[in-house]
């Protein structure tokens, strides 16, 4: 047997080397067992709280009857694919055009090389159909909601924001350095004392959903914007419940009061009723969208937005400008599953908005409720904390200009079904 022979101080070294690495090793493992056993503690509460979040497999594309990857088929009442456009064949054909085009994606950020034309083309339709002077897109809204008021407001501004509003403006308004309010929920008596409060900023920001996701209620956004004139005040709106099926030709919050171009700055989606891809923007002044390009930290480390998903963007844009036609099988159909549930005792909120959300309050319930809907081949989720307040946890219903009369009638018949049996309902 062959001896390693080393020298003194080499010895040394090689001893003091060995117990180091096993010293680390040992560090490292525990350290990983630590990590593990505070995160399942984690864990563990959300399951007894009857807060888990399972991700249910889809194996077809998304429509208002999928295929589950368990060979199940089920009617989809969860998703936000307002118009039914999200497997459109048309919007598929320029999505398959752009990839043969332009290919998948740019492997690059905007002002690197980047942008192409179709990304300039996009733009400006956004424009036009919210009657703005420019558009920035993003990978997302979440990612818009990140990267604007970080870059418009500093020390010397004020953001007023509703309690209520999405998680993205929430973590939006946290990166940015203004002195910073929350105002109850669509309470206009306490944005105008908040207002009061900031009065001496060099910008002031009402921020707010257009239409809350959770809920289905509408910002009183006519009152908002009254309440920014007399404090002068700038307006922002995260549209994403809205934009291409709310108002009277889809163009959200502003058109459904008869305010079109009322607000300073929208933020919105392509990632719902315009196509259900991904991809989000900013539209309002061109300054601001200049500033947007410059600063925005969101847009400037972030890989532009795949040229198929842009191809499918412009395309929805065509259709809904050019026909109404999806908004009224849409706004038809809210009213046929509103007016039966209610009928039936269920509890509805909202403001005869798609989002129908049917309020069960305890979250096991919520959850179970679900489960027992699938079992019946409907599709549907239950929400509770911390996505929605604790004890108003709800089944949240989402309307389709895809779905059949027959569709709904089946989901309610199933509602009622199983409300019986769980007895939420006599």
């Amino acid at each position: 047997m062959s001896r390693i022979l080393l020298k003194p101080n080499k010895f040394a070294i090689f001893i003091e080397t060995l117990i180091a690495k096993f010293l680390a090793n040992g560090y490292r493992l525990q350290h990983t067992h630590n990590l593990k056993s505070v995160i399942q503690s984690q864990l563990e509460t959300i399951k007894k709280a009857g807060t888990w979040k399972a991700e249910r497999i889809i194996a077809s594309p998304q429509r208002t009857q999928i295929l589950l990857n368990n060979g199940k088929k089920v009617l989809n009442f969860c998703a936000n694919n307002y118009l039914g456009l999200s497997d459109n064949p048309k919007v598929i054909e320029a999505a398959k055009n752009a990839l043969d085009k332009y290919g998948a994606g740019l492997s690059s950020v905007r002002f690197i090389c980047g942008t192409q034309e179709i990304h300039k083309e996009l733009e400006n339709k956004i424009s036009a159909f919210h009657k703005r002077e420019d558009t920035i897109v993003y990978a997302s809204c979440f990612d818009a909601n990140a990267g604007i008021f970080e870059t418009l407001l500093t020390p010397e501004d004020t953001v007023l924001s509703d309690e209520l509003n999405h998680a993205s403006i929430i973590d939006g308004i946290r990166l940015c350095k203004a002195k910073k309010f929350r105002y109850k929920h669509r309470d206009m008596k306490d944005l105008e004392e908040k207002l009061n409060e900031s009065s001496g900023s060099r910008l002031t920001l009402i921020a707010t959903d257009g239409v809350f996701s959770m809920d289905g209620t509408v910002a009183p956004l006519k009152d908002i914007i009254e309440l920014a004139k007399k404090y002068n005040a700038l307006t922002f709106v995260d549209d994403c419940h809205a934009t291409g099926f709310f108002g009277k030709t889809g163009r959200g919050t502003e058109e459904h009061f008869n305010y079109l171009g009322g607000v300073d700055i929208i933020n919105s989606t392509l990632g719902k009723a315009l196509g259900g891809a991904a991809g989000g923007y900013t539209t309002g002044p061109k300054e601001l969208i200049a500033l947007l390009r410059q600063r925005s930290r969101p847009y400037l480390f972030s890989n532009s937005l795949p040229p198929p998903v842009v191809a499918s963007g412009i395309k929805v844009l065509d259709l809904i400008s050019n026909s109404t036609d999806f908004l009224q099988r849409m706004e038809d159909n809210t009213h046929h599953f509103r007016s039966r549930m209610t009928s039936a005792g269920f509890i509805i909120s909202g403001d005869n908005h798609p989002i129908c959300p049917v309020m069960l309050g305890d979250a096991k319930l919520a959850s179970d409720f679900a489960e027992k809907m699938l079992e019946k081949n409907i599709y549907v989720i239950g929400f509770s904390y911390p996505v929605v307040p604790r004890e108003k946890a709800r089944i949240r219903v989402q309307i389709s200009a895809a779905h059949t009369k027959e569709e709904i009638d089946r989901a309610v018949d199933v509602f009622i079904e199983i409300g019986r049996e769980l007895q939420v309902i006599q």
